[in-house]
C-alpha cells in the first residue's frame, strides 16, 4: 500500500502543482533524458547475478534515468540510484509495476515498455522498445511470436525443423524445470535421435540469434536428453528465467550448482542484436 500511495501520489501531485499555477509563456523546455529499453532490460537480468558492482557496458545512462524517476516516486533510495539494476532495483521497480495495477509476470521487476512508457511520463522518453507479442501455439504448446520468430530462423540456418518437448507458460506444468517455463520465452526442444555433433549444432544455433541454451542430460537431472534455451530480453520471463539468462551472460549453465557453461562458446547477442547485424 506504501508503495501504492507513493508512486500515485508522485502523479497526483504533478497534476495539483500543475493546475495550481496560472498559464504563462515558458521557456523551452529541455530535452528528456532518452532511456534505451533494451539495454534497461539487459541489465536487469545480468546485474543482480553479479557477484559485484560491475554495470552492464552501454546500460548505465538508461538505468540511472529510470532509477532517478523510481526515486522521485519515493520508491528507491538515494543511495541506490547508481546506474546498476541490481536487487534493490528490481525490487523497487516492480513495487511500481504493482502499483500500476500488474500482477503476476508483469509486476515481476522487469521493465516491460508498457510501465516502462507510464514511469517515464515527463521524465525520459523510451526508445529501441521491446516486447514477447502475442501468445501462439507451437507443437501443443503456448509460447510467444518473439520465440516463435527466434525458433524459426533458427531452424532456417540448420536446415531442419525442431520439435518442442516443452513450452512456455507452463507454471508447475514439470517440476524439475524450477519455474523456469511459468513465464514466455522458455522452450526445451527435443533431441532425441541426433548425433552428438548435430545436438552442438543445434545449441549453437540457437544461441546465435538470442537464446541461452544448454544442452541437458540425464546425469544433470531428473529429464532425459534435451536442449534448454531461454530467449535473453524477453519481458516475460519468470524471476527463474531471468536469472539463467543473467548466469549464462556470466559464463554459468544455468542450473542450480550454477557450474561454467558447458556449451558452445559464441558472442552472446540478443534477438535484436541479430536482427540489426542480418
Amino acid at each position: 500500500m506504501l508503495a501504492t500511495f507513493a508512486v500515485l501520489g508522485c502523479l497526483a501531485l504533478s497534476a495539483m502543482q500543475a493546475s495550481a499555477v496560472t498559464p504563462r509563456p515558458m521557456p523551452a523546455a529541455a530535452a528528456l533524458p532518452v532511456v534505451d529499453m533494451e539495454a534497461v532490460v539487459l541489465a536487469a537480468q545480468i546485474d543482480p547475478r553479479r557477484a559485484d558492482n560491475t554495470l552492464t557496458p552501454g546500460a548505465k545512462d538508461s538505468v540511472l534515468a529510470v532509477e532517478r524517476a523510481l526515486q522521485a516516486c519515493n520508491l528507491l533510495d538515494a543511495r541506490w540510484v547508481d546506474g546498476y539494476f541490481g536487487t534493490t532495483t528490481i525490487a523497487a521497480y516492480a513495487a511500481y509495476q504493482r502499483s500500476l495495477g500488474y500482477t503476476g509476470l508483469a509486476a515481476n521487476g522487469l521493465p516491460g515498455a508498457g510501465s516502462l512508457t507510464t514511469l517515464g511520463q515527463g521524465r525520459f522518453t523510451v526508445t529501441r522498445v521491446i516486447g514477447p507479442g502475442a501468445r501462439v501455439q507451437r507443437d501443443g504448446y503456448v509460447i510467444d511470436s518473439r520465440t516463435q520468430a527466434m525458433l524459426t530462423e533458427t531452424e532456417r540456418l540448420l536446415g531442419f525443423r525442431l520439435v518442442l518437448s516443452q513450452g512456455s507458460y507452463n507454471p508447475g506444468g514439470d517440476p524439475t524445470s524450477a519455474g523456469t517455463h511459468d513465464g514466455g520465452g522458455v522452450v526445451d526442444i527435443n533431441i532425441d535421435g541426433l548425433s552428438a555433433d548435430t545436438r552442438t549444432a543445434v545449441a549453437r544455433a540457437l544461441r546465435q540469434v538470442g537464446f541461452a541454451a544448454w544442452i541437458r542430460n540425464p546425469t544433470q537431472g531428473d529429464w532425459p536428453w534435451h536442449i534448454h534455451a531461454a530467449a535473453i530480453s524477453d519481458t516475460d520471463l519468470s524471476t527463474q528465467a531471468q536469472n539463467q539468462t543473467g548466469d549464462y551472460y556470466l559464463g554459468f549453465n544455468g542450473l542450480a550448482n550454477h557450474g561454467p557453461d558447458d556449451g558452445p562458446r559464441i558472442p552472446i547477442q540478443t534477438w535484436e542484436d541479430y536482427q540489426r547485424a542480418h
